[in-house]
């Protein structure tokens, strides 16, 4: 290889991660500035490290033809009707909940939103600055992607449009339902303006449909076309705002404090604070199932294979089957706590004491009460907000004026991560993990070995993680240069390094747990990156996913039972 090509290549992705340094500080300076219009001089910065970085995620993001699989990525992380909004207003926790506003739920990120009129949208972050550049990041590749459908339907200064664009806007405007041939006609012109072929339009269409609204797709495109339009002609800019009280509540660990003194006020009551405790994060099925579907469903299921009962549970139409397994595993020793403080993170907490493990595929043969596992799982972090919710929990707590120390005997983190040699589905063992953008690392001791899941019919692969900020933030170039560089990156997620500085701090620095908790971390790979056609935006898992998220449980479990 040429010396000039070796160093082009390297500046690439030199360029690509001072682009996410870049947008990573102008995004904290905007949120400090408290307003900005993402299409204006204010926005500039962030436009134009995006569209440098052309991350995988939004895929066409600088061609000038539109991006359909990154516009229902990001829309499926967005409010319902945020194409609409020419105000959006990110807020803390401020009480809209007691209003009559209807809490509006993205299907992919669980945070309340609420639509206070025809032009605003309200987001409420309560998980912390990398909910923030998430939306940002998102909000930033829409109106990029409206203002390339606006160059295509204007046509002179006063405003004048594409006859395209008349056509679609009276599809839109309509008040009938459309019939199959009106709806073809419509995405003929949708499809001329997008840049894109019929058959490619045709495809999308379903994966847009919402019950309430079949043509969504048209819906957005018309409604993003015609925002641009109002800020090009007009100057009527769409403006993004950060509440006051937002401001000054960031980075103060509100909702985690008051998530963990919750869940340690639950422990306290069931008189659970002084026994052994295991920390797990991971999905609110895995580790119930793991242990009580075998003695809750009888019959046909029973003689099913186990990983198909899993996989039969993980589907969300099983419901009959679900609740059995949920209520054998409240008779027996669960509590659940369902999150109230904002955080998103609900809880379930194992007595092992009131566990019949005869019934079980573990044997644990513990026999004094106090020396019982307590097993306390938590559901997925995001980003910033694992260190947040892990710091706060680990600390003491004070009974009757006394500290009490909690007895935590292992943290382990179970978790889906972008992979860089494998595919959908394998096992990534992390040594150690990396921010990215820095050289700041975090090696430990895991638990966990490649040797132990060797048996699960997937690849395992062991070496280091980098945690970014934001998985949208991710381009070829710089995944390239993870996987090849000596830090021999294997995969990519957002909460490892978070999670592993918590417990850093509270074990090695503050002493608020032991200084010998075991630490195991394990991932299992929801796309390749690398890969096109394999990023996150591709589409979930599926079933894929169900045999590593249990061969993960099963190990976890056998380790804390035979500790």
């Amino acid at each position: 290889m040429s010396t000039t090509k070796k160093r082009h290549e390297r500046t690439r992705a030199q360029e690509s991660s001072n682009a996410i340094e870049r947008m990573y500080i102008t995004m904290r300076h905007l949120f400090n500035r408290g307003f900005y219009k993402p299409m204006g001089v204010s926005g500039e910065t962030l436009r134009e490290a995006l569209l440098l970085l052309r991350p995988e995620i939004y895929g066409s993001i600088a061609d000038e033809k539109a991006e359909l699989e990154g516009l229902l990525y990001v829309i499926d992380r967005l409010p319902q009707g945020i194409e609409e909004c020419t105000f959006i207003n990110l807020t803390s926790d401020e009480g809209y909940a007691n209003s009559h506003f209807k809490p509006i739920i993205p299907p992919k990120r669980r945070r309340n939103c609420y639509r206070i009129d025809d032009e605003q949208m309200n987001i409420e972050i309560t998980r912390g600055r990398s909910e923030i550049y998430d939306i940002l990041t998102h909000l930033t590749f829409l109106f990029v992607e409206s203002h390339k459908i606006s160059k295509r339907i204007i046509i002179d200064e006063e405003g004048g449009t594409v006859r395209d664009w008349q056509k679609l806007e009276s599809a839109v405007t309509s008040t009938k339902k459309l019939n199959q041939k009106e709806r073809e006609i419509a995405i003929t012109h949708t499809a001329n303006i997008l840049g894109r072929t019929f058959n490619e339009l045709t495809e999308a269409y379903p994966k847009f449909a919402r019950e309430n609204q079949p043509e969504r797709l048209l819906h957005i495109v018309y409604w993003l076309g015609k925002l641009a339009i109002e800020e090009i002609i007009n100057n009527k800019k769409r403006t993004i705002t950060f509440s006051p009280v937002l401001r000054e509540r960031l980075g103060h660990h509100i909702h985690g404090e008051a998530w963990a003194d919750t869940i340690k006020s639950v422990l306290h009551k069931n008189g659970l604070l002084e026994r052994p405790i295991h920390i797990i994060s991971a999905n609110m099925h895995s580790v119930m199932n793991s242990l009580f579907a075998k003695s809750a469903l009888k019959g046909a299921e029973a003689k099913k294979d186990i990983f198909e009962v899993f996989e039969t549970l993980s589907d969300s139409k099983n419901l009959t089957q679900r609740n059995k397994v949920e209520k054998s595993a409240l008779q027996n020793g669960m509590i659940y706590i369902k999150d109230t403080s904002g955080t998103n993170i609900d809880v379930q907490i194992f007595d092992t004491d009131k566990i019949d493990f005869s019934k079980t595929d573990f044997k644990y043969a513990e026999s004094n009460k106090d020396d019982k596992a307590v097993i306390f799982v938590m559901d997925y972090a995001f980003g910033e907000q694992a260190y947040e919710t892990l710091d706060e929990f680990l600390k003491p707590i004070k009974v009757d004026g006394k500290n009490v120390h909690l007895n935590v005997k292992s943290i382990s983190i179970m978790g889906k991560a972008g992979i860089l040699e494998g595919g959908k589905g394998d096992v990534m063992i992390p040594s150690a993990h990396i921010f990215e953008g820095t050289a700041d690392n975090y090696p430990f001791k895991n638990e966990l070995s490649k040797s132990d899941l060797l048996d699960c019919g997937v690849d395992v692969f062991e070496g280091t993680m980098v945690t970014v900020l934001g998985t949208s933030l991710q381009n070829k170039e710089i995944l390239k240069f993870f996987k090849k560089s000596t830090w021999n990156v294997i995969g990519l997620e957002m909460e490892g390094a978070h999670y592993q500085k918590a417990i850093q701090a509270a074990s090695k620095v503050r002493g608020s747990i032991n200084e010998d908790v075991k630490v195991r971390y394990a991932y299992y790979a929801s796309d390749n990156p690398l890969e096109t056609g394999s990023t996150l935006a591709s589409g979930g898992l599926g079933a894929s996913g169900v045999k590593p998220t249990y061969v993960i449980t099963k190990k976890i479990l056998e380790q804390i039972f035979n500790s």
